[in-house]
């Protein structure tokens, strides 16, 4: 039973991953963390299509990673847990400093 638990957990795991692994959803989900957006201002404010977002958005909503609301004729989105952006920022720190590693070792310092 838990080995089961544990592949569905991975499996969602690396669900969640693929969700992130576009530049655009991740520019989405930050534009969200700052509050909830409709689909035409969201796509407005980063400057992409809407039929782009509109298809990233239900990417991220299949993943449970944002979620919709009704407001009359639009739909809103809305993160669905803000610890997506702590781990986004997580990662962006990680590569950060693995950059910075790569640089010290380019740069004849083995140590780093």
């Amino acid at each position: 039973m838990i080995a089961s638990t544990d592949n569905d957990l991975t499996h969602l795991h690396a669900n969640v991953c693929q969700a992130l692994a576009d530049p655009k959803r991740i520019q989405i989900l930050y534009a969200l963390a700052d509050g909830p957006y409709h689909v035409n201002s969201l796509a407005h404010d980063l400057n992409i299509p809407q039929p782009t977002v509109s298809r990233h958005l239900r990417i991220l909503r299949q993943q449970s990673l944002v979620a919709t609301e009704r407001e009359g004729v639009g739909v809103i989105y809305r993160l669905t847990d803000q610890r997506i952006i702590q781990v986004l920022d997580t990662l962006r720190l990680l590569m950060v400093e693995a950059i910075a590693r790569k640089t010290a070792v380019l740069n004849g310092n083995h140590r780093a």
